[in-house]
């Protein structure tokens, strides 16, 4: 355990964020890496993988709702130097995520079909989505297990163990896609099954190597077979910040499927084009999210400790780094948009496509940045329902007018872009409301102990 009560606020974010960065790099090049290998394969593999992908964001917000709540409770009690509720708060975790691993696998192998038909461009892109999304979901599941024991430690103060995993994890993902997808060696590609089959392999290891990482050597929480009797009161007090935490994630599914679907008239070249665009997208926000993975920590300790002003300074300096560090990748998309799309994608169609989005979309970066911070403040006060408001209001203005739009003669995929960033600029302007009217609530009645 690590006391985030005590010392520089900026010295603990920059330590907690520059692991949390890698892990999530990490993470990202599970799918960078299978993006590069299916490229090869087509359009219609990009497209269908790319519009599989994005049932990742229902499952981040189911392992939001585990981990958000996991972070924030676990850190109170951290900072209130209450072990034994650390130690519960962990283990029910556990419960939990055995409970969505085995939903997970029962929506993943009944529902993926029905998904895919809702929103892949054509026969090809729809089948190929499909056979991934099949070998993918003994991955998406057992992600629960990972976000639960990473998300005790983060709450602890230690997130190094979890960098290691995941490198781990993404260095044998890097070895399994070319043999799996492509045959090297084996002569035998399994195409993008082979992609969904790496990834699911990869987690499992991973799983097993963090599992012997708290039998053997993590102390403050641990598996403790007594506490896992499920407990309906501790659910409640994890569910209740986790829920909203995790409906903001369901709510960027919907984004994203609205997107497709809006977009699908264009073709496989635009979902390739606008799939690829995401993916590097999200690759280029890991910094700034860092940051605000790490906020949950160090503020939620220092509410636990009841020490408001630390509370305030870790918001301020957060929300400085975070906008430091979008700044590079906002100017670098504005620059070479195409370079970017052309490292996964030969094809003039979709590079075009990918770099009008991100030289479009950029713009949102730095506000983006200070969205994430403010989600990562509401969690560390221990309500999240006021970044679910916010983004269920971006959701409501984006897709009413994208909808709209599409059905309008001359209709361009760059009219939905601007559509974004004007909603992402109206998101930043309320959640920065909400966040500083919760702080002054919250705050305002949190008097030191005595």
């Amino acid at each position: 355990m690590k006391d985030l009560t005590q010392g520089s606020i900026r010295r603990h974010l920059v330590e907690m964020a520059v692991p949390i960065a890698v892990s999530m790099l990490v993470q990202t090049l599970y799918f960078m890496v299978d993006l590069y290998f299916v490229a090869k394969l087509g359009d219609a593999a990009i497209a269908g993988v790319s519009s599989a992908g994005t049932i990742m964001f229902v499952i981040m917000g189911l392992t939001q709702m585990l981990g958000v709540g996991t972070v924030a409770l676990i850190a109170h009690a951290v900072g209130r130097k209450d072990q034994p509720d650390a130690n519960l708060i962990f283990n029910q975790s556990l419960v939990l995520s055995a409970i969505c691993a085995a939903l997970t696998l029962a929506a993943g192998y009944g529902l993926a079909g029905a998904y895919m038909r809702s929103v892949g461009a054509d026969a090809a892109t729809t089948q190929a989505g499909i056979t991934y999304l099949y070998w993918y979901t003994p991955g998406l599941a057992l992600q629960f297990a990972l976000v639960a024991m990473g998300s005790a430690l983060r709450g602890t103060g230690i997130v190094a163990p979890t960098m290691v995993v995941q490198l781990i994890t993404v260095v044998l993902n890097i070895v399994l896609a070319p043999i799996l997808i492509a045959g090297w060696g084996t002569g035998r590609p399994l195409g993008v099954a082979g992609a969904g089959l790496a990834s699911s392999v990869s987690i499992a290891v991973g799983v097993i190597v963090l599992s012997l990482y708290f039998v053997r050597l993590e102390k403050y929480v641990g598996f403790h077979a007594d506490l896992w009797r499920p407990r309906l009161e501790t659910w409640r007090r994890m569910l209740a910040i986790g829920l909203p935490a995790g409906g903001e994630f369901a709510l960027m599914f919907v984004f994203m499927a609205v997107t497709y679907a809006v977009i699908s008239t264009f073709g496989a070249a635009a979902q390739a084009g606008f799939g690829i665009g995401s993916r590097v997208m999200q690759a280029v926000f890991l910094p700034a999210m860092a940051v605000a993975f790490a906020v949950p920590a160090v503020a939620g300790q220092n509410v636990g400790a009841r020490h408001p002003e630390r509370v305030r300074e870790t918001f301020r300096t957060a929300l400085l780094f975070g906008t430091v560090v979008m700044l590079f990748p906002m100017l670098l998309c504005q620059w070479k948009p195409a370079w970017l799309i052309s490292l996964f994608s030969d094809e003039a169609a979709v590079i075009e496509v990918g770099a009008g989005f991100l030289a479009v979309i950029s713009w949102n970066f730095i506000l983006s940045g200070i969205v994430f911070t403010s989600s990562g403040m509401f969690q560390a006060l221990g309500n999240t329902v006021p970044g679910l408001i916010a983004t269920g209001t971006r959701l409501v203005t984006y897709a009413v007018p994208a909808i709209w739009l599409s059905k309008q003669p001359g209709f361009q995929l760059h009219h939905l872009w601007y559509v974004s960033v004007a909603t992402v600029c109206l998101q930043t302007l309320l959640i920065l409301w909400l966040v500083r009217r919760e702080m002054d609530r919250k705050l305002g009645a949190l008097a030191p102990v005595a």
